[in-house]
């Protein structure tokens, strides 16, 4: 019978969440999830989500905190016909897996390289062409040497000049489409410069440390012979960590005698901290915050600031400052970046960049008057939904472009003087009256409700309809590039560029903003994700297991953060809050519990529009202007993600 994996079905209720177990067959999709408009009044929303697998992931630095003896390490060597990795070819691969100190498995394999060998590389290692004629190709060997090697959560790879060794096999990897394992590595050339003192050896060659540590083995320049003698070198330098109180994974990468003495001094403030995620705070001799940050592991990202690997020389600078250290621990990674983003809003620590001055952010609105303008104010506080508005932008050069793209489609006024009827007496028309690109309502030509019209196109784009951006810039586009108008072309793409960017920014915050509550989860081996979040805010997170999920989910409910909604359809957040949470719930991972309102953007909205100009310019039968125009949305976008 064939093996049957178990999922969680969830059902999304408007009045409650019911769960329970299904066994359910491969041919389900783990990654099923509803995409689209999602209303309160579903009633058999289904989600599948996988409670043995765990979620496809990488272990990062801040995972990595395994003790020595318990972890798994696979020393590689590699011969190969030469020297560079984009021309050579490996030519046999070798490799020991040890652990606590034995020897728990070997690999070694011929490997076709394809190409001839090299006379003099025969004479050096011995391999000839007639050994590896019959040889697999490398594409066919690194599926047996990855199964060999295991999971990269568990297996730490070590070799000797590891770039050598560890960049062919990515190179070979690379040109075979292969996929390669973020595994941890450990280069014995770099420990044992870190850890023998110069008059000890004559140099930091294979054979000289073989040579002093005593090796079993004599490196032949054969993959596997030379695998284990790196085994014995490799032996001796964690004996010699020892001696410095290395214990961790952690501490031989990041160990190294070049230490600041604020480093060497202040170590002590990283001791006792939890493994979890969370966000940590230095702080000054005043108890002032001098940076606050965030991490899936307290204790080794903070550890990591005293150790050789951090040289960023604003942070050594800090360290000279640091007192003390608070940390927050949090259940999920994305309750600490929130608050992460919160504590920095609020503290303006000296030395974070990014986030300071969230309230600083530029939006585009029409002003409130009889005869609107189009302005540019800092934080959405000075926003009104029902008069209309985008943004944030990235600054405001890209805000004035984005105004200056809605001039081309509305013909609302540039002038800044409030229009009163006394005023009128004694104004004239500008040159844009003259270009009849305004109506000149400054002199009274132009009347309340006829003004309107041109307002509530403006308002139109902004809020719901931004299709005639579409047409207008590709026209405006193609007329100027037939008369070889080539840099007034590219103005008008940037100017609509970040019109377009803008609208789909704020129409995204909107669509967020307006959803009363969203319950989403995140699936992974022994645990399950939760967070709430109300009104664009995160209101709460937990973890739960499997068993106990409903139980959790109700308990968080009712002690989530109460949200009131803003005024209009505003965020009762920052804006940098509302789009980390939108990049958070639209990752494949999450799935939607529950939704209290409406989840939706309209067909015509901004963000529509750029996707389609993105998926435009994929189709091979686009015009080379839509091609171009696409092309800068797309990159006007990931400058607006960073």
């Amino acid at each position: 019978m064939e093996q049957q994996d178990a999922y969680l079905l969830v059902f999304a209720m408007p009045e409650r969440i019911e769960i329970f177990e299904e066994a359910c067959g491969r041919t389900f999709n783990s990654h099923n999830r509803t995409l689209g408009a999602i209303n309160s009044n579903v009633t058999d929303l289904s989600y599948f989500l996988p409670v043995e697998s765990a979620r496809n992931s990488q272990p990062t630095f801040d995972d990595l905190d395994a003790n020595l003896f318990e972890t798994t390490f696979v020393v590689v060597d590699l011969e190969t016909t030469g020297g560079s990795n984009s021309q050579d070819a490996i030519t046999e691969i070798g490799a020991v897996k040890i652990k606590g100190g034995k020897v728990i498995g070997e690999f070694q394999t011929l490997i076709n390289p394809q190409i001839p060998i090299p006379a003099f590389i025969t004479v050096l290692t011995g391999i000839t062409d007639a050994m590896v004629i019959t040889a697999p190709p490398i594409g066919e060997a690194l599926f047996s040497f990855f199964e060999f090697l295991g999971s990269p959560n568990e297996t730490v790879l070590v070799a000797h000049n590891a770039p050598f060794d560890i960049g062919f096999l990515k190179a070979s990897a690379r040109n075979f489409q292969i996929s390669w394992p973020n595994y941890q590595i450990l280069d014995t050339v770099k420990l044992a410069r870190n850890l023998l003192a110069r008059d000890e050896v004559i140099n930091f060659k294979l054979a000289s440390l073989a040579t002093f540590f005593k090796s079993q083995t004599d490196p032949s320049h054969r993959a596997l012979s030379d695998a284990r003698a790196t085994v014995d070198v490799f032996h001796g330098l964690l004996e010699r960590a020892g001696s410095f109180g290395l214990s961790t994974v952690d501490d031989l990468r990041s160990f190294t005698h070049r230490l600041t003495t604020a480093q060497k001094e202040k170590r002590h403030l990283a001791e006792s901290l939890p493994q979890s995620p969370g966000v940590y705070i230095f702080r000054g001799l005043k108890g002032e915050a001098l940076y606050i940050g965030t991490t899936r592991n307290l204790k080794s990202r903070v550890k990591s600031y005293f150790t050789s690997s951090e040289t960023r020389s604003r942070v050594l600078e800090m360290l000279t400052l640091a007192n003390a250290i608070d940390v927050i621990p949090t259940p999920t990674i994305i309750e600490a970046e929130i608050r992460e983003l919160r504590l920095i809003a609020d503290k303006k620590p000296r030395f974070n960049r990014r986030s300071k001055f969230q309230e600083k952010a530029i939006w585009v609105k029409l002003t409130e008057d009889s005869f609107p303008r189009l302005s540019s104010v800092r934080g959405h506080a000075n926003l009104a939904d029902e008069i209309g508005w985008c943004g944030p932008f990235n600054g405001r050069e890209s805000a004035e472009l984005a105004i200056e793209a809605l001039y081309e489609i509305a013909r609302i006024r540039q002038c800044t003087p409030r229009i009163t009827l006394k005023s009128m007496k004694s104004a004239s028309p500008c040159a844009l009256f003259d270009m009849k690109r305004c109506n000149a309502p400054c002199i009274g030509n132009q009347s309340v409700d006829s003004y309107q019209t041109e307002v509530s196109i403006a308002k139109s784009i902004m809020m719901d309809d931004a299709t005639p951006l579409l047409e207008l810039a590709q026209n405006r586009m193609a007329a100027l590039a037939l008369q070889e108008r080539f840099e007034e072309a590219t103005d008008l793409r940037d100017r609509f560029s970040a019109l377009v960017n803008g609208l789909a920014r704020g129409q995204r915050i909107r669509a967020l903003s307006r959803i009363a509550e969203i319950i989403t989860a995140l699936p992974s081996a022994d645990s399950i994700e939760i967070c709430i979040i109300r009104f664009g805010r995160l209101a709460g997170s937990a973890k739960s297991t499997k068993q106990n999920l409903k139980a959790v989910i109700d308990s968080l409910k009712l002690t989530a953060e109460i949200v009131q909604p803003e005024p209009g359809i505003l965020p009762a957040s920052s804006h940098e809050e509302v789009e980390k949470l939108l990049r958070y719930i639209e990752s494949e991972e999450i799935r939607l519990l529950h939704i209290e309102g409406d989840w939706a953007l309209p067909t015509r909205s901004g963000a529509a529009l750029r996707e389609k100009l993105l998926n435009a310019k994929r189709g091979s039968d686009q015009s080379v202007y839509k091609d171009r125009f696409a092309n800068s949305l797309d990159s006007s976008d990931q400058r607006s993600r960073s």
